[in-house]
């Protein structure tokens, strides 16, 4: 039986957030300056003195059990908050900030992001912004590559895309309710429409986000992907899907909400269909968001009021 000793050191903490972080006890030890030992032993010491295992450990490096990854959030906390006194009563730094983020191909998260880094005041930070397929999304999040994930249901997606959030120990939190739009080119004739029908885009190219090799229909970015079209475009970026949106004159389904400083040359115009768009933020069921993610879902909010969107949570 394992024999529990008292106490924690911030230490083993700071040691144990590095490991979970990187998915290596080598690559923690590196960026710590650490021997790989000493780190090894650590996180073995670390486990004893809690009785639980805590980390997964392959060939390929190491991921965290489920109690391992509640007490990472723990864990995290904690070290927020000793860096909050350190700099209030010692006058020290304020610390190096850390924030993973991974979303669907939305502008309003990139303008968030950007918002949150300017507004971050940090002279240190290591920020990460992936936009990516759906799965992976879900993915990142599991695995702790990054702390948020944002993404779209509907009621086409909802009990495939709700049951894999379940599996993976993750919650969709809703953030809002917006009505379809068409993105498309300011020079495209359908830019000076009210708005847009289902046949203003028979002959145009419908221009979707590739989903890989799970391109299913349910991991889909856009609503109405069961709908066939003459002109099928799958492409992996916004940057390419917009300058195909100039280019060819295609269009993309999404929310209405877009940036006029990050895409000038994109317009939404409503689509009159009987349909809504739910986006929200997942994150694990077990580990509180840190205070940099909860400056981002901030920003997210403060920006997507600016449209004519209704707000949720």
């Amino acid at each position: 039986m394992v024999q529990k000793a008292s106490g924690l050191t911030l230490q083993q903490l700071r040691y144990f957030t590095a490991v979970a972080t990187e998915g290596s006890i080598s690559a923690a030890a590196d960026l710590l300056y650490v021997a790989q030992p000493s780190m090894s032993s650590a996180m073995k010491a670390l486990e004893s003195r809690l009785g639980r295992t805590l980390l997964v450990r392959s060939a390929k490096g190491v991921t965290l059990t489920v109690e391992g990854a509640e007490f990472l959030g723990y864990a995290r906390q904690v070290l927020e908050q000793v860096q909050l006194l350190e700099h209030r009563y010692l006058g020290r730094p304020p610390s190096r900030r850390l924030l993973g983020i991974s979303t669907q191909h939305y502008s309003f998260s990139v303008d968030a992001f950007v918002r949150m880094v300017q507004a971050s005041g940090a002279e240190e930070y290591e920020f990460s912004l992936r936009e990516t397929r759906t799965e992976e999304i879900i993915e990142d999040v599991r695995t702790l590559r990054s702390e948020i994930g944002i993404l779209y249901r509907n009621d086409f997606n909802r009990k495939v895309i709700d049951k894999l959030l379940r599996e993976s120990r993750l919650v969709f939190h809703p953030l809002f309710l917006a009505d379809p739009h068409i993105f498309i080119s300011r020079s495209n004739p359908l830019a000076s429409r009210r708005r847009a029908t289902l046949e203003d885009l028979e002959d145009l190219p419908r221009l979707t986000f590739d989903q890989g090799a799970n391109n299913s229909f349910y991991f889909a970015e856009e609503i109405l992907s069961t709908l066939s079209s003459k002109r099928e475009i799958r492409v992996s970026d916004r940057a390419t899907i917009f300058n195909l949106m100039i280019g060819l004159g295609g269009y993309t389904i999404s929310t209405g909400i877009i940036s006029d400083e990050l895409d000038p040359s994109i317009v939404a115009i409503p689509l009159d269909i009987d349909e809504r768009i739910e986006i929200g933020w997942i994150d694990h069921a077990a580990i509180p968001l840190t205070e940099q993610a909860q400056r981002y879902l901030e920003e997210v909010r403060s920006v997507v009021s600016e449209f004519d969107v209704h707000l949720l949570g």
